[in-house]
């Protein structure tokens, strides 16, 4: 059994002091522990019958694009402001100082699809319930959030209200 923890690499004060990053690189260069996530995703997810997965910019497009090809399914992308074509809907979210927003091409979830948010990493949850906001404005039914590594401490699953697995807890 491939211990997947052993595969992420900690960087403490980064991007700034006092913040642990938590970097998946290093998962992602060992084939075989990569190989390992992705299929233990994919195995979660299968029973659910997902019709798309949400992916949101930019490390959950890596773990999303690979799980949805494993399942033969379709992506939709979640992008930062600006970076789509065409009309896009759009949903602000909170920052610890400020606010962002994400954006996804109208259109791209059909009403009633049943679809899975997959990203690398949950923390205090506030990137992950936008989206879950937006897949709703654009129509779409929730039925999972998937991540590779879940910090526990940052209590983030108490602000989705989708069932929520997760590979690694830190």
């Amino acid at each position: 059994m491939t211990d997947l923890k052993a595969h992420i690499r900690i960087l403490p004060d980064h991007p700034k002091p006092g913040i642990l990053f938590y970097d998946i690189g290093t998962l992602l260069a060992h084939g075989g522990a990569w190989k390992t996530t992705i299929d233990r995703i994919a195995t979660k997810l299968k029973p659910l019958h997902p019709d798309k997965l949400i992916g949101i910019e930019s490390r959950g497009f890596l773990v999303s694009a690979a799980v949805a090809a494993q399942l033969g399914i379709g992506l939709a992308m979640i992008r930062k402001r600006g970076k789509l074509p065409g009309r896009v809907l759009s949903r602000s979210y909170a920052l610890e100082y400020g606010e962002d927003v994400i954006e996804m091409q109208e259109g791209i979830l059909n009403a009633g699809e049943r679809v899975v948010l997959c990203d690398d990493l949950l923390a205090t949850g506030g990137t992950a319930e936008a989206a879950l906001g937006l897949v709703r404005q654009a129509g779409g039914e929730i039925i999972h959030a998937a991540f590779v590594i879940e910090l526990e401490n940052l209590n983030g699953r108490a602000r989705l209200d989708v069932p929520i697995s997760s590979l690694v807890q830190f």
